[in-house]
């Protein structure tokens, strides 16, 4: 059963109680990842593997996420700038635990590729903030094999 999470803003991915910060660089340039991000929804499934289902809604300014193994969130978009950052508020999820959640994914360029800095920002209760804590390697890992996928499948693309 889905259940509304606390609304939380941009500030929150320096605030939350539990912030994961993961990066790794990429061969893609900032524009080309920025648009696989943000404007690619869909494609999200073909690159991150915990995702089943990437769709966006209200004309853009959400997305309806469902992972595997039935997770699923409704999201708003917090921040879209070009090239630089895209952020993103869970409204509402059948996750257990969460009481709010802020996902930024910030750009840089790093020589002819990019640098991808994802924060994940959460709050639940007590022993939530302990499951997620213990399971940064996992996310780490999911991260990062994630973005080696986004990376090559961008390579094949032209131009």
């Amino acid at each position: 059963m889905a259940r509304a999470l606390r609304p939380v803003g941009l500030d929150f991915t320096e605030t939350a109680p539990v912030r994961l910060v993961f990066e790794t660089r990429t061969t893609a340039a900032p524009e080309a990842v920025y648009r696989a991000l943000a404007e690619d929804v869909p494609g999200w499934s073909q690159w991150f593997g915990a995702v089943a289902l990437a769709r966006p809604t209200r004309r853009g300014d959400g997305r309806e996420v469902l992972l595997r193994g039935g997770v699923r969130f409704e999201e708003t978009i917090m921040a879209a700038e070009p090239e630089r950052r895209y952020a993103y508020r869970v409204d509402t999820t059948n996750a257990p635990g969460v009481r709010a959640l802020l996902e930024e994914w910030r750009l840089s360029p790093a020589g002819s590729g990019t640098r991808v800095r994802w924060t994940f920002a959460a709050d639940g209760p007590a022993p939530f903030r302990l499951a997620l804590t213990a399971a940064r390697p996992g996310l780490g890992l999911s991260f990062r094999s994630a973005v080696r996928a986004l990376d090559a499948r961008l390579a094949k693309q032209p131009g």
